[in-house]
């Protein structure tokens, strides 16, 4: 498997991962093994009863991301913390900026920060954001985050927001941004306004599909220069093994973000991450 390959673990703030100890345990454990990144994905509220769409039961637990981060960053030195993905639409920019910025700060810049559109109706219902417009809403919401962030003096007029003569310090030196979704207006968003992208729960040939709309969105829409490269993340379906890991890689991928079965105690959790480890990177 190549070196390069970073393997990352999803899932930080459910299950086992949801209780402090367990959550301390499991997050040094991983940056004993060498893993780059820890993982907490997002849902406000879940539809009861469950959809089909719907990734999760109506009880299940999650903890706010940003919340579990800055708990996990307390507990590691130098692993890093992803968002995967907050839902930024049903969020205020100016507030996320700013607990991102805390947490980035608090971290020592190990934030990375995931976002996407949603796409559960009844979330955004309950939570009285139009469901309609979230991908203009998310274009929205990232320039003015960014301006917010960079500019001296930050002002910003958008469709769905808008400020100035304003500040919010601290700000992040250099905070990467990922972007999630499958979409020709996601890929288009990640070519345009993000570091990095984010597919999940992909086999071989879905991350090769995906890829190809990429490819095809940077063919189409220009990608500012300070942005560099863009960094590939994929959550696989199952634990792949050495060899299957190396066709991530062989495709394109920069880092697997592992995603344990639903429901794993703490004892099956700690196994897992070691088995992981040592399968994948060697270190535990």
């Amino acid at each position: 498997m190549p070196d390069a390959l970073k393997i990352g673990l999803f899932a930080m703030n459910m299950d086992a991962c949801s209780h402090p100890a367990g959550a301390a345990r499991i997050a040094r454990l991983a940056e004993a093994a060498g893993f780059d990144s820890l993982w907490a994905g997002e849902h406000v509220v879940l539809p009861d009863p469950r959809l089909p769409a719907s990734p999760m039961a109506p009880e299940e637990r999650i903890l706010d991301p940003l919340i579990a981060l800055t708990f996990l960053a307390a507990h590691t030195t130098t692993i890093r913390l992803g968002t995967g993905i907050i839902v930024l639409p049903q969020r205020n920019p100016l507030v996320l900026a700013k607990e991102v910025a805390s947490l980035d700060a608090l971290s020592g810049g190990r934030l990375i920060l995931g976002v996407g559109v949603g796409y559960l109706e009844p979330e955004f219902r309950a939570l009285g954001i139009p469901f309609a417009d979230r991908g203009p809403r998310t274009d929205d919401y990232l320039a003015a985050m960014r301006a917010i962030w960079t500019q001296d003096k930050p002002d910003y007029y958008g469709r769905f927001v808008s400020f100035a003569g304003v500040q919010a310090h601290p700000r992040p030196a250099r905070l990467p941004i990922v972007t999630g979704g499958h979409s020709p207006g996601a890929y288009r968003r990640a070519v345009e306004r993000a570091d990095g992208w984010y597919g999940f729960a992909l086999d071989l040939a879905g991350t090769a599909r995906a890829l190809a709309g990429l490819r095809d969105a940077a063919s189409r829409h220009t990608r500012p220069a300070v942005l560099g490269d863009l960094e590939i993340s994929v959550t696989p379906r199952g634990l792949p093994g050495r060899d299957e890991a190396a066709r991530f890689a062989a495709l394109g991928v920069h880092r697997l973000i592992l995603m344990p079965l639903v429901g794993l105690a703490e004892t099956a959790l700690t196994e897992y991450v070691s088995t992981a480890g040592d399968a994948l990177i060697g270190r535990v």
